[in-house]
């Protein structure tokens, strides 16, 4: 092995075990807020729960585990920004939920279960 290939090698292995631990990391996502805060229902969101048959665990999965849709947010929005996260419950459903992080709480404002079609009458 040439000295360039032996000091290279140990590098590029430390270089990628960095990054796979970062990556592993909970929470290591570079993301606009914390997942993890209490939850605050707005009037709208609980409307929109129960017409289209959404539940609080399925809310706190899709925080947790959901991706966000940035083409469906609105990071600049006023008087807060706002995140729709879009993911599968452990039932299966496909929902997005759109949240505003406030300065000690998550707000949901409402949800939508993708592809499923619900009358709703939420204001």
């Amino acid at each position: 092995m040439t000295l360039k290939k032996s000091v290279l090698l140990p590098f590029t292995f430390l270089i990628a075990s960095f990054l796979f631990q970062q990556c592993g990391q909970p929470g290591a996502r570079n993301e606009p807020f914390d997942r993890h805060g209490h939850l605050v229902y707005t009037r709208h969101a609980r409307c929109r729960m129960d017409c289209r048959h959404i539940n609080e665990k399925e809310i706190k999965e899709i925080l947790e585990k959901g991706e966000i849709n940035y083409a469906k947010s609105e990071p600049n929005g006023h008087p807060d920004p706002k995140y729709a996260f879009e993911g599968y419950t452990d039932e299966g459903q496909h929902l997005r939920v759109v949240f505003a992080p406030s300065k000690n709480d998550i707000i949901v404002i409402t949800c939508i279960e993708l592809g499923m079609e619900w009358e709703c009458h939420c204001n």
